[in-house]
């Protein structure tokens, strides 16, 4: 029997909970292919939350805290794994919940949507065709947004992203959060902090962090994105470089 606190124990936990999403027409087959990607970048980084991890996530905090206008993106695989972590962070932060998918259906949107609303969610934007609009520059089904969503938005948490979405949110002028396992993306290199963590790990974290500064005068520290991925990228490397000598 394999501890539930053991690494591989949540990677198994993972997978039944992507297994499940994709039965219940949440997840779609890439998303399948896209996660097995991303478990062995956790691999490599250790299967946990590292130092540099805690950093972006104290500066991604700070960001959805103090925005005007907060929007949370959500694809399949992000519903799937954590719906009920994604409805606690938009209680918390006042950020609004967008379903944003590439392989677009309305029977996805609409599922995703229910599966919100099932862990508490009130309000779920980007499934309401009359307030749909197009991100400038973008060709993939994720330029279909909401005009009270993520195109009014300051301030964007993009989980499990496409690199094409992320570059055209950065020239639309959106600040873009993004979670990354794979820290050489091209998500993760573009966006303004990315965090390079599961996000089974990292949203209950973020969460905590967001409830700890919320309506507290806590002045901005400087972070380097650049510099952030690069640690990770040295931790990869060592990890390699142990593996290649045991």
């Amino acid at each position: 029997m394999i501890p539930k606190s053991h690494p591989r124990a949540v990677s198994l936990y993972i997978r039944e909970k992507l297994v499940g999403g994709f039965r219940e027409g949440l997840v779609v087959e890439e998303g399948l292919l896209a996660h097995g990607r991303g478990e062995m970048f956790d691999y490599l980084l250790g299967e946990k939350t590292s130092k540099v991890s805690h950093e972006a996530i104290r500066a991604a905090a700070w960001e959805m805290v103090h925005a005007k206008y907060p929007v949370i993106s959500v694809n399949g695989n992000f519903a799937a794994l954590c719906p009920k972590e994604i409805v606690k962070l938009s209680e918390v932060t006042g950020a609004k919940i967008e379903v944003n998918l590439f392989y677009a259906s309305e029977k996805r949107k609409k599922a995703i949507a229910n599966e919100l609303k099932r862990h508490g969610a009130k309000e779920i934007l980007g499934v309401d065709s009359k307030f749909a609009t197009r991100i400038p520059k973008l060709d993939s089904a994720r330029r279909i947004v909401d005009k009270r969503g993520i195109f009014s938005a300051d301030v964007v948490l993009v989980p499990l992203e496409d690199g094409d979405r992320t570059i055209a949110l950065k020239k639309f002028g959106k600040n873009v959060i993004t979670f990354d396992l794979n820290p050489m993306s091209r998500t993760a290199q573009t966006a303004d902090i990315t965090i390079v963590d599961n996000v089974i790990r990292g949203m209950p974290i973020l969460i905590d962090v967001c409830r700890k500064i919320s309506g507290k005068k806590i002045s901005k520290k400087k972070f380097d994105n650049k510099k952030n991925l690069a640690k990770s990228i040295q931790t990869i490397k060592e990890n390699l470089r142990r593996m290649s000598n045991a």
